[in-house]
């Protein structure tokens, strides 16, 4: 990872609950903004943020797909991550 910056947006991004349903939903594969909206309640702007705040961290991924954009899940973050927690246990 790159920094204390990058980790930071990655915790940030998993704070919240929508965005880790997000990335349940992407385990499955990608999908694009409208197929991640018809698993919510919420508004367009609404999952939008979320989106962004996702790829932000570096969680989430995107590529145009014609006139559509497809998220899909970038797991790298979260091997960092884990490898950090991993090595906290181990110092003890």
């Amino acid at each position: 990872m790159k920094g204390c910056y990058a980790m930071r947006n990655v915790w940030e991004a998993l704070s919240d609950y929508t965005r880790r349903e997000i990335l349940n939903i992407l385990r499955k594969g990608p999908l694009s903004a409208g197929e991640i909206y018809n698993f919510f309640d919420i508004t367009k702007p609404s999952l939008s943020h979320h989106l962004s705040v996702l790829k932000e961290s570096g969680l989430v991924k995107c590529k145009k797909n014609g006139k559509n954009i497809i998220y899909y899940l970038n797991t790298s973050p979260l091997n960092e991550i884990s490898n950090y927690i991993r090595g906290l246990k181990n110092r003890g």
